[in-house]
């Protein structure tokens, strides 16, 4: 199934895994609504909403850059709307947008726990729910969110409780969404990568240059999204994925083709399960060994 024509509403893609979604989707001749905060260059983040709008009609989409604050209600109701009107409807909703402190308890501040709190769990929740009533004039509308599967162990909360808590919240909202939303033929599904993504949070918050190295590249994140809007959205809802898991049931059997660093091991994000191990002949080892 072909994304061109298709409309994707992707917070958070003015970088990073939300923009190389958006590319992916580009490929195909896709509009992508950039929705996100950066409209001017930040010092320590490259891109902004028009930088990324550059990138996805290059790839061969169309774009509509939109500044928009996952916590403001109203700025998202209106965003979704001129996105709608602009490109005559939505198709696809990627909750990619988030915030990030990995700190424990004593020494989380109150306004980046609130912080949080409000891009993630909130953020997730207001935008899917504007979303609904273009969702539901779509042929295969699915809504995505890039968060954890629902693993409820100490091990993931310990270090970092406040953060856990926001992330597991978009999940949640996962959960009870595909419930409410599979009569209306609107697939809700969760996607979350088996290895720390080269991201530039990354890059500022989780080692630098030294743990880029051990990262796996957007693009496949990008591929697992892109192969989940292919699906009938009846078909698939519900489902909490990792993006190696889910590409290899899908037929994709090269995944070197996505280490930054062939030479480096990869380094395991938070809050994969145990017993979901990677798939068949892949190893998180040094390509090769």
């Amino acid at each position: 199934m072909s994304l061109a024509g298709k409309t994707l509403f992707i917070t958070g893609a003015s970088r990073g895994i939300g923009l190389a979604i958006g590319l992916r989707a580009a490929r195909d001749g896709a509009n992508v609504a950039i929705a996100a905060k950066t409209a001017e260059p930040h010092p320590k983040l490259s891109g902004t909403i028009y930088t990324a709008a550059e990138e996805i009609e290059r790839a061969g989409g169309k774009a509509l850059p939109l500044v928009v604050d996952v916590r403001d209600e109203v700025t998202v109701k209106e965003a979704l709307d001129k996105a709608a009107a602009h490109f005559g409807g939505i198709d696809i909703v990627v909750n990619n947008a988030s915030a990030i402190s990995l700190t424990p308890v004593a020494a989380t501040d109150m306004k980046r726990f609130d912080l949080m709190h409000q891009i993630n769990a909130r953020g997730t929740f207001v935008v899917s729910k504007w979303a609904i009533r273009h969702l539901e004039k779509a042929a295969n509308p699915h809504i995505l969110m890039i968060s954890p599967p629902l693993d409820m162990k100490e091990k993931w909360f310990a270090a970092h409780t406040a953060y856990s808590m926001a992330k597991f919240g978009m999940s949640l909202v996962v959960l009870g969404l595909a419930g409410e939303l599979r009569s209306k033929k609107i697939a809700v599904n969760a996607l979350w990568p088996r290895t720390v993504i080269a991201t530039a949070a990354v890059q500022n918050l989780l080692g630098g240059d030294v743990v880029i190295r051990q990262s796996r590249k957007p693009e496949i994140m990008a591929e697992a999204a892109y192969t989940v809007f292919s699906h009938p959205s009846t078909q698939l809802t519900g489902r909490f994925l990792i993006d190696d898991n889910f590409l290899a049931d899908n037929g994709v059997t090269d995944f070197d083709q996505y280490r930054v660093d062939p030479s480096q091991s990869l380094a395991q994000d938070f809050f994969v399960p145990a017993e979901i191990a990677p798939p068949k002949g892949v190893s998180l080892a040094p390509a090769g060994r």
